[in-house]
């Protein structure tokens, strides 16, 4: 498995689902063109991008470069790495239909072409974690803030969001990798004394 520090963005679930078996990175999805209305995720990606860089792993159909294009146009392009896929015709297992124009996405490309994709990148692939870089924030951690799994833990998280910057949308486990992303624990944990 490869550790990239980079974000990795893509298009749908399934993308992610099919890179997070790849890669131990980050990653998070557009929701297709609701990136395109979404103003507190393209805030968050550029937030993202200023502390790691981005990665844009998009389909290679119309759609998935207008999205790469909308992304690439809101973030500054020296923060940016662009992933592409080749264009292989077929459909995923999961569909009735090949797309519109009868290419797979992101979730239906083999592994091997998709890992050969990020070499062809460029993409800076770290050795092993750093084990003086601190310990990570946990889901523990988010029970014992009261940010998730008890009475009032979904209200105290969206202010929590909202006082971050951050989409008041986010599950806690989606918080949890975008706070790791962005804080040390040390840091996240004096930011919660502070509120």
């Amino acid at each position: 498995m490869l550790k990239i520090k980079q974000v990795i963005v893509v298009e749908g679930r399934y993308d992610k689902a099919k890179l997070s078996s790849l890669v131990d990175a980050e990653i998070l999805t557009t929701g297709g063109f609701d990136i395109f209305r979404d103003k507190e995720k393209l805030g968050l990606l550029r937030r993202l991008a200023e502390k790691h860089g981005l990665i844009i792993l998009t389909d290679s159909d119309a759609a998935g470069f207008r999205i790469r294009a909308h992304i690439a146009g809101a973030v500054d392009p020296d923060k940016i790495t662009h992933v592409y896929i080749p264009d292989l015709f077929g459909k995923e297992s999961r569909k009735r239909r090949p797309g519109a124009e009868g290419k797979l996405g992101v979730e239906g490309i083999p592994a091997e072409t998709l890992l050969a994709a990020f070499r062809r990148a460029g993409v800076a692939v770290e050795a092993s974690e750093n084990p003086g870089s601190g310990r990570k924030i946990t889901t523990a951690d988010f029970a014992a803030w009261g940010l998730s799994g008890g009475d009032g833990s979904a209200e105290r998280r969206r202010e929590l969001l909202g006082k971050l910057g951050l989409p008041s949308r986010m599950s806690s486990k989606a918080m949890l990798g975008v706070v790791n992303s962005l804080y040390t624990y040390e840091e996240f944990a004096a930011l919660l004394e502070a509120k």
